[in-house]
């Protein structure tokens, strides 16, 4: 497309050298009537080559397209440039919105792990107080038990007391009674050797 403008004003400029004026005429006469009075300039300045150049007007519709072929690569560099720049500022603004992106993540993230550094930690802590409660009671618990086995075996010890208490005191009754027994049959056997009598339960033992 570029090439074909060009080619289109190229086609379009070029204008017909404007029609000859009567003007050589009438410098003609004028020429003829100075020649009298003055004498004609030297051959060398005479310029009629000047009359037959293009006119202003083509002159500046030639400058105009010589001027658009020349915009026309500064438009698509500016062009160019325009879409360079699009990009640059997309790339920057991906690439801010990856770092914020990810900045955000890592803050995200961050706070997850502190959330759950904390839950845990308080996890931990409330198991350590409730062993460290059962703990305490289980103590107390043995403490308890320790003192109620100390009482039950004093209790203990007082009843096997007790009980050799009462069984010392039968045995004394029985050596006691026994004692009697052996007097009371001494007194027996030596009331009969006195009398010659023989007792009458002797028998009866056998």
């Amino acid at each position: 497309m570029a090439e074909e403008e060009p080619k289109k004003v190229e086609t379009e400029t070029p204008c017909e050298p404007p029609p000859p004026a009567p003007e050589p005429v009438e410098a003609a006469k004028d020429v003829a009537e100075e020649k009298a009075v003055i004498p004609p300039p030297p051959p060398a300045e005479e310029k009629p080559v000047e009359e037959e150049k293009p006119a202003p007007e083509c002159k500046e519709e030639l400058a105009i397209a010589v001027v658009e072929k020349a915009a026309e690569p500064a438009e698509e560099k500016s062009t160019e440039g325009s879409v360079n720049r699009d990009a640059v500022l997309a790339r920057v603004e991906t690439e801010k919105r990856i770092s914020l992106i990810k900045a955000w993540e890592e803050s995200e993230k961050s706070k997850a792990e502190n959330k759950a550094h904390k839950k845990l930690s308080s996890i931990l802590a409330w198991e350590n107080s409730k062993k460290a409660a059962l703990e305490a009671e289980l103590k107390k618990i043995e403490e308890k038990l320790e003192k109620k086995k100390a009482e039950y075996v004093e209790q203990m010890k007082n009843k096997v007391a007790l009980i050799h208490k009462e069984a010392e005191e039968k045995k004394a009754i029985v050596e006691a009674k026994r004692g009697e027994d052996l007097l009371k049959a001494e007194e027996s056997a030596a009331k009969y050797r006195a009398t010659g009598t023989t007792p009458k339960k002797l028998l009866g033992c056998f």
